[in-house]
């Protein structure tokens, strides 16, 4: 632990990440890559837990817009980040990192159903949990979850992995001139409606003063920099720095 900032943190990887450069499904070598920077954090004697997205595979929002009910399009967002969930630890599990996934709807034959005490247990022990299913519940995102699961667990801090270095005034991808903010509060992140997280998402953070830390993912060996505390990507927290 001597070289870790962290005790214990929320990891929260959107199912996009695991595409790569295909666009959908999970490329090998990209959940490979993921693996490998979990498993070196753990190795520090951080205690980690990831929630995945699954808009590699379906979306909800979308579906919803093209005509489907939005309940039933988010159940089916919601069993995409099972399958995702099951890719990663089955990943890990090769790397020999122990894991456990506990799912927001039972399902017996693959994973726990989620219990608060359980899962900080197994943190306690080392273990990986990975947090499938969202919150449960259609209408809220996996961000909503991340936030929920990380103060369930009691984890001091989520990181949020993302394909750019941080957060920007706009979309670095499209302006060249985009400014990048090394920290921001979470009230800027809602006023100027940065696509960082949902408001429901920001706003819990925000009332339990849960700090995010929002980073490139891709980048080899970030996970660890940051969990060392190294200025990576973007901070977000009540009040800027």
């Amino acid at each position: 632990m001597s070289s870790a900032k962290y005790r214990r943190i929320l990891l929260k990887v959107s199912g996009e990440m695991l595409a790569g450069e295909q666009g959908y499904g999970i490329q090998p070598s990209v959940l490979e890559g993921l693996a490998e920077e979990i498993a070196a954090v753990v190795s520090m004697g951080v205690e980690v837990a990831v929630v995945i997205g699954g808009g590699n595979i379906f979306r909800g929002i979308a579906a919803s817009a093209s005509g489907m009910e939005r309940a039933s399009a988010d159940y089916m967002g919601m069993l995409a980040t099972v399958l995702n969930a099951l890719a990663l630890q089955n990943a890990l599990e090769r790397k020999g990192t122990t894991t456990r996934v506990q799912s927001a709807i039972e399902m017996r034959q693959l994973a726990e159903g989620y219990i608060r005490r359980r899962a900080i247990r197994h943190l306690e022990k080392g273990r990986v949990v990975i947090f499938a299913g969202g919150t449960g519940n259609p209408y809220f995102s996996t961000d909503t979850a991340a936030a929920l699961r990380a103060m369930e667990i009691g984890a001091q801090v989520i990181m949020k992995g993302t394909k750019v270095d941080g957060i920007y005034d706009s979309d670095p991808l499209k302006n060249a001139n985009a400014k990048k903010y090394t920290d921001i509060p979470f009230m800027s992140i809602l006023s100027q409606n940065l696509k960082v997280m949902d408001s429901t998402a920001v706003s819990l953070c925000m009332d339990n003063q849960l700090p995010l830390i929002v980073f490139n993912l891709k980048e080899k060996g970030n996970f660890g920099k940051v969990v060392r505390g190294e200025p990576i990507g973007t901070l977000v927290t009540v009040a800027s720095r």
